[in-house]
């Protein structure tokens, strides 16, 4: 006769109860993905233990999956699906788990927010963008395409503005997200300088060693410097002497990060958030935003007038991309002979010949690829525009108009507008409580460097800078609200 199964079991195992046997079958799935994710080189068959965690921890306290999700930020990765669609894995599945926690936190009032909070402008403004989106989409020359962008939109809107509002109840919980995001960057920046080291941190180099966690030096560059403010400013709220500790360790490895990335746009967006600071004081920020206005105006009137643009055709055979040498990058850059600034002047003309066509509805959200191929203008062609990587117009405002028309342009402008005078007014309305200020200012930092990108790319959709784009968001919304409840009860 068979002995009974507990004892055919190991000894550690014989007495296990209902919820720790539940542990160790988790444990089971979750190391049996991983062998074969690492077996067979699929990062999708992590995805079964992903759901039983997430599932875990939404039942449990949904909150955990939102600081999770910026611990894996860095070491997402972007798989194909069927239909030529793509998931990053595995932050975009874990969005979608906050997005549902977040929606069930509000309707089950596991979680509130003011009636102010929802009628806060930034609010109101993201729930316009989303409805054109909506209705644009009918126009769309890919509606699936539209359709997805715009699901995708939900899916950060939900965790990381509302979420955020639900997560971060006090100033000092603002620091929580960014020290996570901050601990996990900087594993990253050391995995791809362990890597580069061995290529002696060379220019050539520096997207191969980012392999496989990052698409471009350029994104990895980018998630550096936006949490450049909030390491700064929470290194100044920090309290122990061991957190200020870990706060300088991780700026200075992200800075170093910074610098052997080689990204100009990155490392100049630094110096340019430290003069917005001044703005922000000085109270410049309307000036500097009519100042842009007017010098875009007439930058583009210049340009588009009599097709003066065709005088600044590049010269094929001379428009090269210095990849052995930075310091000849950087002398083509200002030449106007660096292939990367001259392939967004081809996308650039490309775009505004399709606005020109379909100015009030653009083409539809995420259909700038392959669309923009039939607006192209030779002349301005360069030996990269086969465009192998699908990307878009490298200018994210010129890219809401080619999709989304005037209305989406102009949404997002106002947003934009909107933040930046928020953002002055309760710099200046928090002078009697640093704790806010401070929160204030990493936000605000954190955007201008984002916003700064923006001219030169097309980020926001992306999984490793977006979410803090919309954190930023949610934290000026809610420090407008601790200033409100400390004027009523001073009152």
């Amino acid at each position: 006769m068979n002995p009974p199964l507990n004892e055919r079991l190991p000894r550690a195992l014989r007495y296990l109860d209902g919820p720790q046997w539940l542990f160790v079958g988790f444990v089971g799935l979750v190391l049996l993905g991983g062998a074969l994710a690492g077996f067979r080189q699929q990062p999708a068959l992590l995805a079964p233990g992903l759901v039983v965690v997430g599932g875990l921890l939404a039942f449990i306290e949904w909150r955990w999956l939102y600081f999770g999700l910026f611990a894996v930020l860095p070491f997402s990765q972007e798989i194909g699906l069927l239909g030529g669609f793509s998931m990053d894995v595995p932050s975009e599945p874990l969005m979608l788990a906050l997005t549902a926690c977040v929606g069930l936190a509000l309707l089950l009032r596991q979680g509130r927010l003011q009636a102010r909070e929802w009628r806060h402008p930034l609010l109101l403004i993201l729930a316009l963008m989303l409805l054109w989106t909506a209705l644009d989409a009918a126009f769309s020359v890919d509606t699936t395409k539209s359709l997805k962008y715009l699901l995708a939109k939900v899916w950060y809107l939900t965790p990381f503005v509302l979420g955020t509002l639900l997560v971060v109840r006090r100033p000092g919980q603002a620091w929580r997200f960014a020290a996570v995001y901050a601990a996990s960057a900087t594993l990253s920046v050391l995995y791809v300088a362990s890597r580069h080291a061995t290529r002696g941190f060379s220019f050539a180099d520096i997207n191969w060693a980012l392999h496989p966690f990052f698409r471009n030096h350029v994104i990895y560059a980018t998630m550096l410097a936006l949490l450049l403010p909030c390491i700064w400013f929470g290194r100044r709220a920090a309290t122990t002497r061991v957190a200020r500790l870990g706060w300088g360790i991780a700026l200075g490895v992200l800075l170093f990060g910074l610098l052997t990335s080689y990204t100009r746009a990155s490392i100049l967006s630094v110096p340019i958030a430290a003069l917005y600071f001044l703005v922000l004081r000085l109270r410049l920020t309307r000036v500097l935003l009519l100042v842009v206005a007017v010098a875009t105006s007439l930058t583009v009137s210049y340009f588009v007038v009599g097709d003066r643009y065709m005088e600044y055709a590049p010269d094929y055979e001379h428009t090269v991309f210095n990849g052995q040498n930075f310091e000849q990058h950087l002398e083509a850059t200002y030449k106007f002979k660096d292939v990367s600034g001259m392939e967004r002047v081809y996308r650039w003309v490309a775009a505004a010949r399709m606005i020109g066509e379909k100015p009030l509805v653009g083409s539809g959200a995420a259909t700038f690829y392959p669309e923009y191929k039939r607006y192209t203008v030779k002349s301005f062609r360069t030996y990269v525009s086969a465009n192998p990587e699908k990307s878009t117009t490298h200018n994210y405002f010129l890219l809401q108009l080619a999709e989304q028309g005037l209305p989406g342009f102009l949404l997002f402008l106002t947003l934009i507008a909107t933040a930046l005078l928020l953002a002055e007014r309760l710099y200046h309305r928090a002078s009697g409580r640093p704790e806010v200020r401070r929160v204030v200012l990493a936000a605000t930092l954190s955007f201008v460097i984002i916003v700064f990108h923006l001219t030169l790319n097309e980020l926001v959709e992306v999984d490793k800078i977006g979410p803090v784009f919309f954190v930023c968001l949610a934290l000026l919304v809610r420090c407008e609200t601790w200033l409100a409840e400390e004027a009523l009860t001073a009152t």
